[in-house]
């Protein structure tokens, strides 16, 4: 029996068509993720399944005795606690107290207690606070009130009262953007142990692998359904796309050899009757067209040019905002091959860091050594706010590339896929995600050596946020990355940062490791409350020690410190090596020019050959010493 069913579905938006006939099934305890570009009507069709708007044609049809449950547009507001404000949302169980402590009927109060005992109501609190702990808020955040609370903050708590609600339909539509990585990891776990069906609009790669169990993919006005996370979409749809085009290919050859036999022989009384029944054949043949692919998404970022190091170093530096330090005694270098992750939760100083490099900020106490020709350039979402709604993108880079040409302007537009006609559309016109590729045009403007970006994919879609990887690859700058995004985070940095504790520190270790590390604070945390729980019970005496698993997961972790160093220089022996492989094929690509035997000197040539011999001998020690480290990391683990 399905929890959901949509049968021929449209939906149309200020005379737009969204969905043209489509249909799509989910049952009970399945959680899909619900993919398509940007405006394709993902928000919209949550919307339709949830009430807020009627459908043009077809049926949505839900389970009458199931409950679903979704994130509200409006932010929570008031003077209620956090903690009170995700108990109040469950609203069965919030009638039941109230009438618990009102109703003089015996029956009723036993049936009162009944039903309380079946929604499991005593253990509200707890579930509530796991919930508001993972999303970021400690216990003493989890009783002050919801108006001390910024929009992004709220919006953690609108989600905390769906996630605790636990319906048996769970909507969810971009879950992961107003949350750190931190959170956004814990949400994937969440949603992996979920009991219940979800639908989940998301770009976010890494929740879309580990957290749902089909891909709906609303493209062309239609939905169509495929098993397994993103990755195991991106190859079914490969695959599906290539067969297609074969079988186009070959209809197409078909069509025209009856085509040719046709205009050939149907004159001719001998062949008059053949002739016919090919062109019968040739009416029966099936239509179908080619695939023809969306237009590519690519973003590319000029290049700075060389900086001798350092790039900039920090000796001992505080900033904060007015007389409050929110960084302290930050003694950092940065080089022009860095590509560093910023890691931690909201609020322990990660965008008050990049402001400081940006030169927003200037340093309290400590000093700020910087190459004289560094140009840094700034990506941070709040930024969206500062565009000017009535103005095109080609009149906001023409204000801040004031001696460039008009063909200059719109190249830089171009670089980040806004086309003509979006640089000539209004800003408030434009979507979000083409919001944020203008950001990007105007953050690289001057070619930065130093590129901060602060959450620059929450608008993109997934196509942009590969794009964005690609084009981050092939940067020639230094890179500091603060992202939810795992997946762009596993896929750009390899050096870690941590914000906490009022400081930043390099962390020895990949993601995994990262992961890991959170894995076990976490386990400690929860052990220390029960802990506290058991001493409160016992008057003071501790019942919950476990010296032998503490002593394995010290181990553990004493384990995964020293082996650190040796996973760090694997990772930079990799990085090594891909810029090798990608010197050696700049070095064979101009030696297989013609070119160049005809206007370059003999030396030059020879100067050419040399350096590549030298790139190819590097490339061969190198692969040496990741061999051998290879191995060393085996041995130690095994």
């Amino acid at each position: 029996m399905s929890l959901l069913s949509i049968t021929d579905l449209t939906l149309r938006i200020a005379g737009r068509t969204l969905l043209d006939q489509a249909s799509l099934t989910i049952e009970p305890g399945r959680r899909i993720g619900l993919i398509g570009h940007n405006g394709a009507g993902k928000s919209t069709l949550l919307a339709a399944i949830a009430g807020d708007i009627a459908p043009d044609g077809g049926s949505i049809t839900f389970s009458g005795r199931a409950t679903m449950g979704r994130v509200k547009q409006e932010t929570p507001s008031g003077d209620l606690s956090l903690l009170e404000t995700v108990l109040n949302s469950h609203e069965e169980r919030t009638r039941l107290l109230t009438e618990a402590d009102s109703t003089t009927d015996p029956t009723r109060l036993a049936d009162v207690h009944e039903r309380l005992l079946a929604i499991d109501a005593h253990s509200a609190p707890a579930r509530a606070s796991t919930i508001l702990a993972g999303l970021g808020f400690d216990q003493e955040a989890q009783q002050r009130p919801v108006n001390d609370f910024s929009g992004g903050w709220r919006m953690r708590v609108a989600l905390a009262s769906a996630l605790f609600l636990a319906p048996d339909l769970l909507l969810l539509d971009e879950p992961t953007n107003h949350l750190d990585i931190e959170a956004t990891l814990w949400l994937e776990n969440w949603l992996a142990r979920f009991p219940g069906a979800a639908l989940i609009v998301s770009h976010d790669r890494s929740l879309l692998d580990n957290c749902v169990q089909a891909i709906a993919h609303l493209d062309q006005k239609k939905l169509s359904l495929t098993p397994g996370g993103y990755e195991r979409f991106v190859q079914i749809r490969t695959e599906q796309r290539l067969q297609q085009n074969r079988q186009a290919e070959k209809l197409a050859d078909q069509r025209a050899k009856m085509e040719a036999f046709v205009a050939r022989f149907r004159a001719k009384a001998t062949k008059a009757k053949q002739a016919q029944s090919r062109l019968k054949a040739l009416a029966r043949l099936p239509q179908i067209d080619a695939v023809v692919e969306d237009t590519p998404t690519h973003f590319s970022f000029p290049d700075p040019g060389a900086l001798p190091p350092p790039m900039l170093k920090l000796d001992d530096v505080s900033v904060g905002y007015g007389d409050r330090a929110i960084l302290r005694r930050l003694s950092l270098r940065l080089d022009s091959d860095n590509r560093i992750a910023l890691l931690g939760r909201n609020g322990h100083g990660k965008s008050t860091f990049a402001k400081l490099l940006a030169g927003h900020l200037s340093p309290m106490s400590g000093e700020v050594q910087a190459s004289s020709r560094l140009r840094v350039g700034y990506f941070a979402q709040h930024q969206t706010d500062e565009l000017v709604l009535d103005e095109t993108p080609v009149q906001h880079m023409a204000r801040t590339l004031k001696d460039a040409t008009p063909p200059q302007v719109r190249a830089q537009l171009a670089r980040f896929g806004l086309d003509a006609d979006r640089a000539e559309t209004p800003v408030r016109s434009l979507s979000g995600g083409e919001k944020a590729r203008l950001l990007l045009a105007l953050a690289t403007r001057h070619a930065p050596h130093l590129l901060l970006l602060d959450e620059p994919t929450n608008h993109l879609d997934l196509d942009a946020r590969d794009a964005l990887i690609r084009a981050l690859g092939e940067f020639e700058g230094a890179v500091i990355l603060i992202s939810h995004d795992s997946h762009l985070v596993e896929s750009v940095a390899d050096q870690l940062w941590i914000a906490e504790n009022g400081t930043i520190t390099p962390f020895d270790g990949d993601m995994d490791d990262y992961r890991s590390w959170l894995d076990e604070r976490a386990r400690q945390a929860t052990q220390e409350n029960q802990r506290q729980a058991a001493r409160s019970q016992n008057g003071g005496a501790d019942a919950t020690q476990q010296p032998d698993k503490n002593q394995q997961r010290a181990q553990r972790k004493e384990q995964t410190r020293q082996l650190a160093p040796l996973r760090r220089k694997i990772r930079d022996l990799e990085t090594r090596l891909e810029r090798l492989e990608k010197a050696k094929a700049q070095l064979e690509a101009k030696l297989a020019d013609p070119d160049l035997y005809q206007s370059s000197r003999a030396e030059d040539i020879a100067t050419l050959n040399s350096d590549l011999a030298l790139v190819s001998q590097k490339q061969e020690e190198t692969e040496m010493h990741w061999l051998e480290a290879q191995d060393e990391l085996e041995n130690a683990i095994n």
